[in-house]
């Protein structure tokens, strides 16, 4: 019996990167989480401990500071292609790269009705994210993904869901509703087709496909937590012709009514007891019959192991 190295990579994990742009007298910032992912030919590092053909981890975190000078932080997508391709091209053993950013947001400060020039709040736990991964293939050329989302978008809904007429067995206690609270925090990310057109500046089809998810879930009368993840997949791919896939994770944020009775209280569908775990956690991906094979889209350093 032989034994062989697998699949193998490397990289430098969450490298927190901040410009601060000081042009003129009012400061802009872009507050930057950034992951290098790196695959090639490594096979003597891990077999006979040879770095040669290893660029240190260290190296790959400089690098992010570097172009976050050099080139500026504009939209994240472009940050990140840049960094990919740079390793890609320029690194002699890298034959693949995944740059992951995730980028948090900040709002100026009013005082006494003005904003103030360099101070900053930071505005909740949403985070804007993307994922590309620059290939060069087996043909000429490079492959390149682009995945882009969000993490951590908390919606809830007061009414205008239920959940009804599920499977029961001998150990099932939930009492059927057909009004509830609804309420997640939603993971998206969707996968630009590699073939189709460009998208419009890439912090407008952001923009524009947070919005159709939100309004999405507004909209939906819901019989199910996965049928509005499929309502609000289906509405993106219907809004933008450049999206091929769209993969959502939502878990159910539950809600149950409390018990005022004890106390000789009415307790009509008002005060509720919010439970942070256990939670049900929904998931689904919505694509196009025609799309595109993801190739090495979606594989992230947590999907390894």
């Amino acid at each position: 019996m032989a034994i062989t190295l697998g699949p193998n990579q490397y990289g430098k994990a969450e490298t927190r990167v901040v410009r601060v742009y000081r042009d003129g007298g009012q400061h802009e910032i872009r507050d930057l989480n950034v992951s290098t992912l790196l695959r090639g030919d490594f096979a003597d590092a891990h077999i006979r401990g040879d770095q040669a053909r290893v660029l240190p981890t260290d190296s790959q975190k400089n690098t992010c500071f570097a172009f976050a000078k050099q080139k500026g932080i504009g939209q994240i997508e472009d940050y990140a292609l840049d960094l990919a391709r740079h390793f890609v091209n320029d690194i002699e053993p890298v034959t693949a790269a995944r740059v992951e950013v995730e980028e948090y947001r900040w709002e100026r400060v009013s005082v006494a009705g003005q904003p103030h020039p360099h101070t900053f709040t930071r505005a909740g736990d949403e985070v804007r994210t993307t994922a590309v991964t620059v290939s060069h293939g087996r043909s000429p050329g490079q492959s390149t993904w682009v995945v882009s989302g969000l993490r951590g978008l908390v919606l809830l809904k007061s009414t205008g869901s239920e959940f009804a007429g599920f499977l029961k067995d001998r150990y099932t206690t939930l009492a059927e509703t057909h009004d509830r609270i609804l309420a997640t925090s939603l993971n998206a990310g969707w996968r630009y087709d590699p073939g189709g057109p460009h998208p419009a500046p890439w912090d407008e089809a952001y923009a524009q496909i947070r919005q159709v998810l939100v309004e999405r879930f507004a909209e939906v009368h819901s019989l199910a937590l996965q049928q509005t993840l499929f309502e609000m997949g289906q509405a993106v791919l219907q809004a933008r012709d450049d999206v091929a896939e769209i993969r959502l994770s939502a878990p159910n944020r539950h809600h149950f009514l409390a018990d005022l009775a004890p106390f000789g209280l009415d307790n009509p569908g008002e005060v509720f007891h919010a439970a942070d775990r256990p939670y049900g956690l929904i998931q689904c991906a919505v694509q196009r019959d025609d799309a595109p094979d993801p190739g090495l889209a979606w594989d992230s350093a947590a999907a390894f192991t």
